[in-house]
């Protein structure tokens, strides 16, 4: 009986309860990937709108499609949340924010002033 193994472990994530900043902290991973992905979408809208008058016109109406608005509105939620995320903790690396009360409250701003952006931007676009 030395050779006695436990049983693995079923590890379901969506029960763990993770503290604000943790969220914060994975949001920003998140993000900083959905940029990099959504990039050749962004790059090739800029080039169609800088190809006159004609592919303006043609970007404008991609951008129309239901989809397309839900992938900008996803981008433009990555965009915000990342930059936020990034100056709050440029500021916990010098110092500021660094107590428990000040860090959650900061991580909840962040969460919410990035969700808040992002539909701002949805209703510009629409």
């Amino acid at each position: 009986m030395a050779n006695q193994h436990a049983a693995p472990v079923f590890l379901n994530l969506l029960r763990i309860r993770f503290p604000v900043g943790a969220v914060t902290s994975i949001a920003h991973r998140i993000s900083g990937v959905l940029m990099f992905l959504g990039l050749p979408l962004l790059i090739y809208l800029l080039d169609l709108s800088l190809q006159g008058p004609a592919g303006f016109e043609r970007a404008v109406e991609y951008l129309q499609c239901t989809s397309l608005r839900v992938a900008s509105t996803v981008i433009a939620w990555s965009l915000f949340h990342h930059l936020f995320s990034g100056i709050r903790f440029l500021l916990i690396d010098t110092g500021s924010g660094v107590n428990l009360q000040q860090a959650r409250r900061s991580a909840w701003l962040v969460n919410i002033v990035g969700v808040a952006m992002a539909l701002i931007y949805l209703w510009w676009v629409l």
